[in-house]
């Protein structure tokens, strides 16, 4: 297929590189560079979404209200983005950053909608639907050469109706996902995204002789795993893009963490979720980890101070 000069041009541009998206979830200078993939792996209600809005959040934010500026994709595979709760996080963060001498509330108003105009939102409901947006994108990041940031929620939605259609044949299993792993692995060489999705933990109750079993040894992280359910189970191309893991997981905040943090009563019984994360940059041979903790409040992420222990 010959490329044309606007495909080239934003091939050949220089997209924002997000390695500072969130340095209280990454190891120092250890964050996504340019083409990297970062899975956030974790059971139901372990705060994923949670985290990719906060992201989403940072990029679409003016840089004079703390943000990248950048436009994001969203693919909601699980029909389950909350709109309003992002329009929430994102006027929180804009009152936040707004000083005494600051614009009116209508002209917050026209932040807030610029804010959301960085913002393409694609539902899918089936790893064929995925395989075409995956296409379709490499027309917007033609035309948006400001897109810097896709994200995924779940990478994983359809990997038990994609087991289901393939039979007794793991190829085939596997193969609607590998074939979007395999395009996302070209749009990243090409363009310099930066991806962030979410894979949702899977009870296995053997480990034999499956495909996914057998792939997870494949996997750059499959060391860092500590239990059987936290070994990569998706197909070996995506495990191949995968340059960053977050595990993600909850424990109720302890007693005296509302005294430790002068908070209310209230923040005794909030719920804590914790990330642990594994970097292994396409720059650098060497792992690098790191562990954070925070809160969901009705302003977003909120993280807990280093200082602060969570047991």
């Amino acid at each position: 297929m010959t490329e044309s000069g606007a495909q080239l041009f934003a091939r050949l541009e220089a997209r924002r590189c997000l390695k500072d998206i969130e340095p209280r979830l990454f190891p120092e200078d250890g964050g996504p560079n340019h083409g990297e993939v970062v899975e956030l792996y974790g059971p139901e209600g372990t705060g994923k979404t949670e985290l990719l809005y906060h992201l989403l959040c940072r990029c679409v934010l003016p840089v004079a209200s703390g943000g990248l500026e950048v436009d994001v994709v969203f693919v909601d595979t699980d029909y389950s983005l909350d709109m309003l709760r992002l329009v929430s996080i994102l006027d929180n963060r804009l009152s936040a950053a707004r000083s005494a001498g600051s614009p009116s509330a209508a002209a917050d108003e026209a932040v807030l909608r610029s804010c959301l105009s960085r913002l393409l939102v694609v539902h899918c409901s089936s790893s064929s639907q995925l395989l075409l947006t995956l296409h379709f994108l490499e027309t917007t990041l033609t035309s948006r050469p400001g897109l810097a940031l896709l994200l995924i929620d779940s990478i994983n939605a359809f990997y038990w109706l994609d087991r289901s259609e393939g039979g007794a044949s793991f190829a085939r299993q596997e193969e609607k996902l590998s074939k979007c792993a395999e395009l996302l692995g070209r749009l990243l060489r090409d363009y310099k995204i930066t991806v962030f999705a979410t894979c949702h933990a899977i009870r296995r109750s053997y480990s034999g002789s499956s495909s996914a079993s057998s792939s997870s040894s494949t996997s750059s992280f499959a060391s860092t795993s500590t239990t059987e359910s936290d070994k990569p189970f998706l197909c070996r191309p995506w495990q191949r893009l995968v340059t960053h893991r977050l595990l993600c997981s909850k424990q109720e905040a302890p007693k005296n963490m509302a005294a430790t943090a002068g908070g209310s009563k209230e923040q005794k019984t909030r719920q804590v979720f914790t990330v642990s994360t594994a970097s292994s940059s396409s720059s650098s041979k060497t792992k690098t980890f790191r562990s954070s903790s925070y809160y969901v409040t009705d302003g977003g992420v909120e993280f807990i101070g280093p200082n602060t222990k969570v047991s």
